[in-house]
Parts: C-alpha cells; sequence; structure tokens
C-alpha cells in the first residue's frame, strides 16, 4: 500500500473483539496474571505497556520506514529522552536555530548531566564533530522558526564515519514530505501534539528508530521507568488525527507556497523565509531531500510585526502549529533575548483554510 492509504486506514487493523475498523479505548491500568504468576497477555502494568500504543506507533513507524516507534507525553518528552539516553561526558551537535523549548533545556540540563554541547549553523555540522567522543548529531531541517535547511544525508555521513548517532525532528515535515531514515539517520523525533495529530487537542510526542539496538532499548527504558507516557484517550485521538495527516499536510503546503509567493514581493514585507522559493539560501537541499511540497509553515518580516498581528482576523494569534486553523506568532518575544528569530519576524503556520482568504487577512492587517 502507498503510505496515503495505510495512513487513512491505520494499517487497515480491525479489532479481532468486535470487527470494529475503530479501535476501542483501552483505560486499563493493569493486567490479570495467570494462576501461575506469569502474564501471557504479555501486559502487566499500563505505564510500561497500554495496548492503545500498539497500532499508532506501528503506523508512524511504518511511515517513517523504522522498525519501531515509541508515543511519549510530549515532544519534549520524546525530545529529551534521546539526550538522557546519554552519559556524562557526551558530546553532541545541534543546531543554533531549532526549536526554542529544546535549546533552552539543553542549555540548562546539559551542564549538570556533563554533556557538552556545540550549537552550529546548517553548514557547521562536520566541523564539530570530535570522532569517538560525538555521540549524538541533532538535526531540525527547516528548523524553526527561519526555516534553515540541513542535508541531513551529508551530515549523517559525517555524524557515522565520527561514530555519532543521528537524530531528526520531523515535526515539521513529518514523514509525507521527508523520511529521514531513508537518508541515513537512526532516529526521528515528532512532537506529534502538531502534524500528526493536527487539530491542537492532543499533546504527545514520539520516537521512531531504524533499529532496536542498545540505544533503543535504553529509550524504552527511560519512558517506562520516567512515566513519561501518554494518556489512553491522546494515544486513540492521535491515532484517529493520523489517518488525515497526508489530506493535511498536502493542503497546507499548497496553500503555504501561495502565501509565500503572494507576499515575496509585498511592498510591506521586508522578506519571506520559505523553503520552497527558490530565493531561500536551502532551497536546493530541501528540493532534494522533501517530496511533494515544502511544508506548511513559513515567516515574514514587517516593519510592525506586533501590530500585523493583533490586526489579523482569520490567522489565529496563538503558540503552536501544524493544527486546521493557521496560526501567526511573534516569535522573538515568546523566545526572550537570546532567541535566534529577528525581532521582526512573525511565524506563520498555514491550516486548511481557503488560502485567498489567509492572503487577503494578511493583506488588511499589513
Amino acid at each position: 500500500m502507498k503510505p496515503a492509504t495505510r495512513a487513512a486506514q491505520a494499517l487497515g487493523w480491525i479489532d479481532e473483539t468486535t470487527r470494529a475498523v475503530i479501535p476501542p479505548l483501552h483505560a486499563a491500568t493493569t493486567y490479570l496474571r495467570d494462576p501461575d504468576n506469569r502474564y501471557r497477555s504479555g501486559r502487566s502494568y499500563g505505564r510500561a505497556d497500554n495496548p492503545g500504543y500498539d497500532q499508532p506507533e506501528a503506523l508512524l513507524a511504518a511511515l517513517e520506514g523504522g522498525e519501531a516507534a515509541l508515543l511519549f507525553a510530549s515532544g519534549m518528552a520524546a525530545a529529551t529522552a534521546v539526550f538522557q539516553a546519554l552519559r556524562p561526558g557526551d558530546h553532541v551537535v545541534v543546531p543554533r536555530v531549532m526549536y526554542w523549548g529544546l535549546r533552552k533545556w539543553l542549555q540548562g540540563f546539559a551542564a549538570g548531566w556533563g554533556l557538552a554541547v556545540d550549537f552550529v549553523e546548517p553548514d557547521g555540522y562536520e566541523a564539530a564533530l570530535r570522532p569517538g567522543r560525538t555521540k549524538l548529531v541533532w538535526i531540525e531541517t527547516p528548523a524553526n522558526p527561519t526555516w534553515a535547511v540541513t542535508d541531513i544525508a551529508a551530515v549523517t555521513r559525517a555524524a557515522h564515519a565520527a561514530g555519532a548517532l543521528v537524530a531528526v525532528d520531523n515535526t515539521v515535515p513529518t514523514p509525507v514530505l521527508t523520511r529521514p531514515l531513508s537518508l541515513g539517520a537512526d532516529l526521528v523525533m515528532h512532537s506529534a501534539t502538531k502534524y500528526l495529530n493536527g487539530h491542537s487537542d492532543v499533546i504527545a510526542g514520539a520516537l521512531v528508530a531504524a533499529r532496536r539496538d542498545d540505544f533503543w532499548r535504553r529509550l524504552v527504558g527511560i519512558r517506562a521507568e520516567g512515566g513519561a507516557i501518554l494518556g489512553s484517550f491522546e494515544a486513540w485521538l492521535l491515532l484517529r488525527g493520523m489517518r488525515t495527516l497526508f489530506l493535511r499536510v498536502e493542503r497546507a503546503c499548497r496553500s503555504a507556497a501561495l502565501v509565500a509567493a503572494h507576499f515575496s514581493a509585498h511592498p510591506k514585507v521586508r522578506e519571506v523565509l520559505y523553503p520552497g522559493l527558490p530565493s531561500h539560501p536551502g532551497h536546493a537541499v530541501a528540493r532534494s531531500q522533501m517530496t511533494g511540497g515544502f511544508g506548511g509553515m513559513l515567516s515574514i518580516r514587517v516593519a510592525d510585526p506586533i501590530g500585523t498581528a493583533a490586526r489579523v482576523q482569520i490567522w489565529k494569534r496563538a503558540t503552536s502549529l501544524g493544527g486546521v486553523e493557521s496560526l501567526v506568532e511573534h516569535r522573538a518575544s515568546v523566545e526572550g533575548p537570546d532567541s535566534p528569530a529577528p525581532p521582526d519576524l512573525l511565524r506563520l503556520s498555514v491550516g486548511i483554510e481557503d488560502p485567498a482568504d489567509l492572503i487577503a487577512d494578511l493583506e488588511q492587517a499589513l
């Protein structure tokens, strides 16, 4: 089956008890032991093993082309688990432009955990590698909120030669547009709150692994022992959202491209940051590793960003991205003084509304 069919049918799984095409909601936290004190069902306690995770994890692994997936309570829980699986003294390389919450967490966590962290530009990964000591390279591409592009395959080759694993934050492209494991990466992370769920009603995270190796087993243990687990109802909602993933991402890509093209020559817009524009410095690399579009995220730089955001009517002034509704946010004021976002930047998350309405609303706001 094509990936879009797998997503729409959630792998085609049928509930064996009722023959329902929609999975049941598993609320149980504990499971019955057999008379001989064993668990032949394979399940013992909900924190370590929730049957409601089976289908969404299997679907996400299939879409990303991985061997296994893990759901977490949030994208931050998934991302931080990767760094917690490292050892004190390990060296990691991460992008300077990345999700601000993870950057802030790393700046505070790394020293206490004994990690050495280098923050780099998209072309600075290879120079920052320390063969034998670098254990993890973290990539986010396109990177939030400037949408800088990193060549996943090239960085992965260099990282593996230095003995490091590569993890890619694939929240924005989703497997609809980019499959990092096929480009050589070892792990994929998602803030599943965003496009995977797509309806702004679930906070969730996920990791997908190319292999069930020792590092993966450490991640499994961190989730079970640390308790950063997703609720049963949230897992059910996440699976429901993933079934329309391709429709939503494809619509958002088309609309974002129209918005970007319209405002790229607008007299009141200083710059449009969107990998789909030929003028974007990362356009050629994005075109080589993104198929079917360049994503639903872009940023614009304007003289009066706060005032512009205040005047929108259809776009919603709110944090987050990847939902069916279009959002606008002034990132510099959210992220604080060390933000890499220019002070004149507005981040736009394009939803599934009519693109003509979105363009008209930004026009009147400008």
